[in-house]
């Protein structure tokens, strides 16, 4: 154990040695590749962050349903599912292609339009400008950095507006169809309800009556004191036995018709309001502001780092070296000793 320890005491002090014999590398190597940083920081653009957080909405749409949820309420706060959600749309190509095309982020990032990579460095610089992620409260923050500080707090907000037109444009792709379904459905059914009232009109003029009424037919019939009331209520007898059937059949049909009718204007007008309706599908906790100074780079960091990186390497360097030297010394004498020994 004492060994151990002796030659790790002679380790640490070859190595403190080392250091103090080279103290002017190791003293002056971090201090010009600090001041190098410095000068090179003093050429970096700086950047401008702005800030906009929002909340998912819990729904986005009107429910007409009488079993409707209670935590569907407009003005609820939406959970991890909606914020997942609303993150991977902030994400998408829809809303950055819009963020590109308005504000010309091409030229703006100094990306040329005939580089035949110009869209994986618009991807990359896009990435490092505006990065979207979720708070710990479940809100989502939206970040923007950019060489102008007015340009950045724009973009942010612009954002922040375009939620909801993308949602309720992805929203709009699968209720426009099922409306214009709907819509057709009840339109058929609408149909189908005049032309039995029509032909139920027809019948009328011709004198057929609901079931109710044939029985005083017969009764007025029987009534009848004139041979031209007689003949009156025998004619409008006959019509009903030749008709009143048909008659009975189309009642029914109108009936079902008016019945599907009424049970599917729930189903209609929920679908109208999904097609026809521009949802609001999150709260503005707090709009993107102009930034009063720069986010990055951040000169302090940078030449703390570089300095203890340059401390490092010059330490190893003088460390390797030495450990070299040793090597080669041990080398030589071992090449002297053989040399002496092949003498002997």
């Amino acid at each position: 154990m004492s060994k151990q320890q002796d030659v790790f005491d002679h380790v640490r002090r070859s190595f403190i040695q080392t250091l103090y014999d080279k103290k002017l590398p190791v003293l002056i190597f971090p201090f010009i590749v600090g001041i190098i940083t410095l000068v090179i920081s003093l050429f970096l653009t700086p950047m401008f962050k702005s800030t906009a957080i929002v909340f998912p909405a819990a729904t986005s749409t009107v429910s007409f349903s009488e079993q409707r949820n209670a935590k569907a309420s407009s003005m609820d706060f939406g959970e991890e599912d909606q914020a997942e959600q609303l993150v991977q749309i902030l994400k998408s190509s829809r809303i950055r292609n819009i963020i590109v095309d308005r504000f010309d982020l091409m030229n703006h990032y100094e990306i040329d339009a005939d580089d035949e990579n110009k869209y994986y460095k618009l991807g990359k610089a896009w990435e490092n400008h505006i990065q979207f992620a979720r708070t710990r409260y479940g809100s989502i923050q939206i970040d923007v950095w950019d060489s102008d500080r007015e340009l950045a707090a724009v973009i942010a907000n612009k954002i922040v507006d375009l939620i909801d037109t993308v949602k309720n444009d992805m929203v709009h792709e699968r209720t426009i169809p099922a409306f214009e379904i709907n819509k057709r459905k009840r339109d058929m059914l609408e149909k189908e309800k005049n032309e039995l009232t029509a032909q139920l009109d027809s019948l009328s003029s011709k004198g057929v009556v609901p079931t109710e009424g044939r029985a005083n037919l017969f009764q007025a019939y029987n009534d009848a004191k004139s041979p031209a009331d007689k003949a009156f209520f025998k004619e409008q007898i006959d019509v009903n036995l030749q008709y009143g059937s048909t008659y009975d059949g189309l009642v029914m049909l109108r009936d079902e018709r008016i019945v599907k009718l009424t049970k599917f204007e729930d189903a209609y007008e929920q679908a109208e309001s999904d097609a026809n309706t521009l949802f609001n599908h999150k709260f503005v906790v707090e709009p993107a502001v102009v930034a009063d100074k720069k986010d990055k780079p951040k000169k302090a960091i940078i030449i703390i780092l570089s300095y203890i990186g340059a401390l490092v390497f010059i330490i190893f360097l003088i460390l390797i070296r030495d450990r070299l030297a040793e090597l080669k010394q041990v080398s030589l004498a071992l090449k002297k000793s053989e040399s002496l020994d092949g003498n002997a």
